[in-house]
């Protein structure tokens, strides 16, 4: 398998164990702990931001947990993952008025594309060797 597709669905299986951790976090922030919805979605997105940062930084681009700045581009990386997401959500369905399902569905292609190219290009970007 070439480098690039195995480093994509690796990256797709851990956006979806961190999507299945940030709902399994919520429901559990919200109807066990007893926490208002918006609180227990925050808390749900730091879990699985965790899940995605350290999934994608071992497995799918082989980088070391800590390191150097990498972790602040992610985050940067993950919050332009969500402006993307929102953008395109008020384009599409508030703006232009497509149904909201075929705005998901525009969101689902996009955002992952996106959030890959940055993570691969900078937030995980192995710095060149000085020769």
């Amino acid at each position: 398998m070439r480098p690039i597709v195995r480093q994509a669905a690796v990256f797709a299986a851990v956006g979806a164990a961190a999507t299945g951790t940030h709902v399994a976090a919520a429901l559990a922030f919200r109807h066990l702990a007893g926490l208002d919805p918006l609180t227990a979605n925050l808390l749900a997105y730091l879990c699985a931001v965790g899940v995605s940062y350290l999934g994608n930084a071992r497995l799918t681009f082989g980088r070391p947990a800590l390191h150097g700045g990498q972790f602040l581009r992610f985050l940067v990386v993950s919050l332009f993952g969500l402006g993307v997401t929102q953008g395109l959500t008020w384009l599409l369905v508030e703006q232009a008025g497509w149904p909201f399902a075929a705005g998901l569905a525009v969101v689902a292609v996009v955002t992952p594309a996106a959030t890959f190219t940055a993570s691969k290009l900078w937030a995980f970007a192995t710095p060149y060797s000085s020769r």
